[in-house]
């Protein structure tokens, strides 16, 4: 009995450790991983604002009208980067080509822990300010930051570059690995995805 049990267990291990040649797949760069690196290479920008309110004849009758003035001060995260949707890599043999389209302004915030009573600095003589007031200004505000950040060219181009770079650095590293040297071309698209 203890020689069929020897047996059984020799067969058994013998079949676990069958020798099965190993399916390799081969190691390239793929455009799901790269899009995931573009929604990493965000570049925040911290901005230090004051947004200014002024509304005319705002209360009061004949002579005795005020003015609605005031500002208000606070700090707010601009996020820029590449859309990752309009990123797109083909590979063939040893060029990879990356289509790569301009960095933009992908959200705009402003940081609400500076938001105090201190923030709010009324006129001497102003009418008073109620919260619509704020509001109103706080949202001409965040959209002043939006469009200083779209105007500013060197940010943009930096974040460009730095998608770039970390892109740039997984085909090499992706290489490195399977032992080929990839040949990086670039193109470069509008938002629209036109060519430039």
């Amino acid at each position: 009995m203890k020689k069929i049990i020897i047996l059984l267990m020799c067969i058994v291990t013998l079949g676990c450790t069958s020798c099965k040649k190993e399916e390799v797949k081969e190691l390239k760069p793929e455009a799901p991983q790269m899009k995931s690196i573009c929604e990493l290479a965000t570049m925040k920008c911290y901005y230090h604002n004051v947004a200014k309110f002024k509304e005319t004849d705002a209360e009061g009758i004949l002579w005795w009208q005020k003015d609605r003035h005031f500002w208000i001060e606070y700090d707010g995260i601009v996020t820029l980067g590449v859309e990752a949707a309009l990123v797109d890599i083909k590979v063939k043999g040893n060029r990879v080509t990356i289509t790569m389209p301009p960095a933009k302004v992908l959200s705009c915030e402003v940081n609400e822990k500076t938001l105090t009573e201190d923030s709010y600095i009324i006129a001497k003589g102003s009418a008073d300010v109620e919260a619509e007031h704020q509001t109103e200004a706080f949202k001409k505000a965040q959209k002043n930051m939006k469009n200083e950040a779209e105007k500013d060219e060197a940010l943009l181009a930096s974040a460009r570059q730095r998608a770039e770079k970390l892109l740039e650095d997984y085909v090499n590293n992706i290489g490195e690995l399977v032992d080929k040297k990839y040949e990086i071309k670039w193109v470069y698209v509008d938002n629209e995805g036109n060519k430039l």
